[in-house]
């Protein structure tokens, strides 16, 4: 099975980043746009594991633990790996620092059980479009300097999912197996 950790969003967040990527959808319909509902904060990709994996993941993620809960504020766009050679759109995130550190436990907690620890430093972003095909990329790019730089609000929020992955042909099929409350 295919898993992955994350944070989800709250109703106004999510709502807010749904209406600005309708208007962006229209100026870059070659983009492959994320589903709002699905959009999350990923504090690690873990992947392909077996079966039997899960409850000791489960376990593990169990032990993560922060002395506050997360506070994040969702503001301003931009590409991975540039805005010349995008391949990601993304929406970006200002956290609390706590939110460094959790993603560092997951991966700490995660990595004796075989699970690859990510090299790259850790980045917090919402994914909102996926870009294989660039050309026409500049109408995105006006569309966003005319829209301007946006607010999609603010989340706090104390607590993680263990999430499975279905790719599927309507695109990915996220199930939760696990809540967990980092910050009692």
């Amino acid at each position: 099975m295919r898993l992955f950790v994350a944070l989800n969003l709250n109703d106004d967040v999510r709502a807010a980043i749904s209406k600005y990527c309708d208007k962006l959808r229209t100026e870059f319909p070659a983009a492959r746009w994320v589903r709002p509902e699905i959009i999350h904060v990923t504090l690690k990709f873990i992947g392909e594991v077996a079966n039997d994996l899960q409850t000791k993941i489960e376990s593990a993620l169990g032990e993560v633990h922060s002395d506050a809960p997360v506070e994040m504020v969702f503001r301003g766009t931009g590409f991975f790996p540039d805005a010349r050679r995008p391949r990601v759109f993304w929406a970006g995130i200002e956290a609390s620092s706590n939110l460094s550190d959790i993603a560092g436990q997951v991966e700490s907690r995660l990595e004796p059980l075989g699970i690859v620890r990510e090299t790259r430093e850790f980045k917090p972003h919402l994914t909102l479009a996926r870009i294989t095909e660039s050309r026409g990329i500049e109408k995105l790019h006006e569309a966003l300097r005319r829209i301007g730089a946006m607010n999609f609000g603010t989340l706090q929020t104390s607590e993680m999912h263990l999430y499975r992955s279905e790719l599927g042909r309507g695109g990915a099929k996220y199930t939760c197996l696990k809540t967990f409350n980092f910050s009692r």
